[in-house]
């Protein structure tokens, strides 16, 4: 890349193409920004104002029942005269004379409206006396919840201490009978009444991931979800991992309007024939895709650093740096790759609308998924987004943490972007074929020869990488359930994290073969089949070794996590001659499923799928076995 040319052809792209993006889609992105401000500013004012259940609920109640000023202070009720011939007609839900219910509710919605007012009535009972001048008369009991980090582990770490019920101390150096945290004191009618334990919310490792004292965040969940940090013991509900719901919201939907906008800009280039002026220019493949993609990168980037600053300055993380700017880069670079992907196999916008929809719910569950894990750290690692939720509560972020969080994702980019920029010529930009033999072509245009095949799998090794950590944090939560297959005592998490990881890592050796073959790079006979499919193989079990990342965060102390990882590292305390051979049967068992792939994809498409789903079985078998033995 040159960069003068790079910033050259950016410029061309802020100035000249606006985008790439219509009137109507600028509309419809105004409109969706100005509806999620509306939304917010709702939810932030308490939700004050018009609600979509306002008076669904009739109830018949006289002006001199107690219950008449609970039905007239929430719009879920409609206030009309008694009357029980409009109960018989099913025009009132609910009949009071006085205090005296008249009418038995038989109906699903008369049992419904008889839970709402019975919660309107404490939530009324509590504001009358909230305005009582006596406050310690009135609520005899406060309760106030402090939410700190424990340096002891959760019930579902298993590298809790010595308990295995992975139970915390409490701060007076008392055992908590919950495991909950720290206790703090209850303020009662001037003295202490006794403690409330405080839940801790984070883990061990180099940091957790819920809300410390460097940040305001819980306040606007209190808003937003009800949850409450202090009151009555009525009022207080469980913990809720929200600040990391908060941040997906922030930092990832302006993302998705970024990439609708990157993702017209580069398919403009092929429908329109727009790309055909910038090909025949001096510029390389690399300074046009680079210097198209920068304005959307620099925009979203930018993006990340106002709300970094609004939540600093604006004192509700005053803890926020440059830190969770930099961790918001790697997926700002995986959106961009997807999305540019996406818009060179596309073959007009309404598929590619339908293929930026898939990337925006894949990556977004990737980004959000694993930080709701708050009080397992390997978990939530996997996404770059716990970082931003660490610096922003002023936690540390430790160096290996980062690197694990931001390398596999911000590599897989680069994979993508390197994809995709095999396709950016003319003869692959300007064809309409379907998406498949597009995926095709785009991993055929790294092949030449037969060791093209051992680089392949390297290469493609990040895509492999992302998507089983992927898969590591979606299934954790079965970790729990206990299956009996074949005799042995497995989880269900990790028997399906198995079966996951099998068709990723033989999808990853042979697809690229099955490429090569179709577009006849390489020749169909049996022992060139076998050679490409040793030399995938190989390459595979070479790259394989870029799991070892997967120590950076712990991950292999989970039993799921050391079952996914099985492959690419090695149990402690084995004898010598038992780890030589477990290094050594990865190898063949790489190089026979890549070879037996290869045949197929010699002979043509059923042959390949038959034979990846022999290679399937036969790798599935491998580490379950190895996993029932070792694991």
């Amino acid at each position: 890349m040159q960069l003068d040319k790079l910033l050259r052809v950016a410029k061309w792209e802020v100035t000249k193409n606006a985008g790439g993006v219509d009137k109507r889609t600028i509309v419809v992105m105004a409109l969706s920004l100005v509806a999620m401000g509306a939304v917010a500013a709702i939810a932030v004012s308490g939700g004050a104002g018009a609600g979509m259940d306002d008076g669904i609920y009739r109830i018949g109640v006289g002006e001199s029942s107690p219950y008449y000023g609970v039905a007239a202070d929430d719009s879920t009720f409609d206030i009309r005269e008694p009357d029980p011939a409009a109960i018989e007609r099913r025009q009132q839900e609910l009949l009071y004379r006085g205090t005296q219910l008249q009418s038995v509710p038989r109906t699903a919605k008369e049992r419904a409206a008889l839970t709402e007012l019975r919660d309107s009535t404490a939530q009324y009972n509590d504001r009358t006396l909230a305005r009582d001048d006596n406050q310690t008369a009135a609520f005899p009991v406060s309760v106030t919840l402090v939410y700190e980090q424990q340096s002891g582990s959760s019930q579902l770490d298993p590298r809790s201490g010595d308990g295995s019920d992975g139970s915390g101390s409490s701060a007076g150096g008392s055992d908590a009978s919950d495991g909950s945290g720290s206790s703090t004191g209850g303020s009662g009618d001037g003295s202490d009444t006794g403690g409330t334990g405080g839940s801790a919310a984070s883990g061990g490792g180099d940091g957790g991931t819920a809300g410390g004292s460097g940040a305001n965040l819980g306040a606007i969940g209190a808003r937003l979800t009800g949850d409450v940090q202090g009151g009555t013991p009525s009022d207080i509900s469980p913990p809720f991992p929200f600040e990391s719901l908060v941040l997906a919201f922030l930092y990832i939907v302006p993302m998705n309007f970024v990439i609708q906008a990157y993702g017209s800009s580069m398919l403009s280039e092929r429908l329109n024939r727009r790309g055909e002026l910038l090909l025949v220019t001096p510029a390389s493949r690399g300074d046009i895709i680079g210097g198209k993609t920068l304005p959307y990168l620099a925009g979203a980037v930018g993006v990340a650093a106002l709300i970094t600053a609004a939540l600093r300055f604006g004192n509700i993380a005053p803890a926020g740096s440059y830190v969770a700017v930099l961790a918001v880069v790697p997926l700002v670079v995986l959106f961009l790759s997807a999305t540019f992907c996406g818009a060179m196999f596309a073959r007009s916008f309404k598929e590619l609308t339908f293929v930026t929809v898939t990337i925006t719910v894949t990556l977004t569950s990737y980004a959000f998924v694993p930080a709701i894990f708050t009080d397992v750290t390997p978990i939530a690692l996997i996404s770059p987004l716990t970082l931003v939720v660490l610096d922003l509560t002023g936690q540390s972020v430790g160096l290996s943490s980062f690197v694990f969080s931001t390398v596999p994702p911000l590599l897989t980019g680069l994979v993508l972007f390197g994809l995709g920029a095999g396709l950016y010529r003319e003869e692959d930009m300007f064809t309409q074929r379907p998406i498949p033999l597009k995926v095709l072509d785009a991993l055929a245009g790294g092949i030449n020869s037969r060791r093209s095949a051992l680089k392949m799998s390297i290469v493609l090794l990040p895509l492999v990488i992302v998507a089983e950590l992927g898969a590591i944090a979606f299934l954790f939560v079965l970790d729990s359930v206990s299956l009996n297959v074949f005799g042995t005592n497995q989880s269900l998490g990790i028997v399906l994290v198995l079966g996951v990881i099998v068709v990723i890592e033989e999808l990853a050796k042979s697809l690229h073969v099955y490429a090569g073959y179709e577009h006849a790079r390489y020749e169909r006979t049996l022992r060139s089949a076998l050679g490409v499919g040793a030399l995938s193989g190989l390459g595979f079990f070479i790259g394989e070794k870029g799991l070892l990342i997967a120590r950076l965060s712990d991950l292999e102390s989970l039993p799921i996590g050391e079952a996914a990882l099985q492959g690419a590292t090695l149990p402690a305390g084995l004898p010598l001659w038992v780890a030589g051979l477990l290094f050594l049967l990865p190898l063949a068992l790489h190089t026979v499923t890549a070879a037996i792939s290869s045949v197929g994809a010699s002979r043509g498409r059923r042959a390949y799928v038959a034979a990846l789903s022999a290679a399937i079985v036969i790798h599935f078998a491998y580490n379950f076995a190895v996993v029932s033995t070792l694991v």
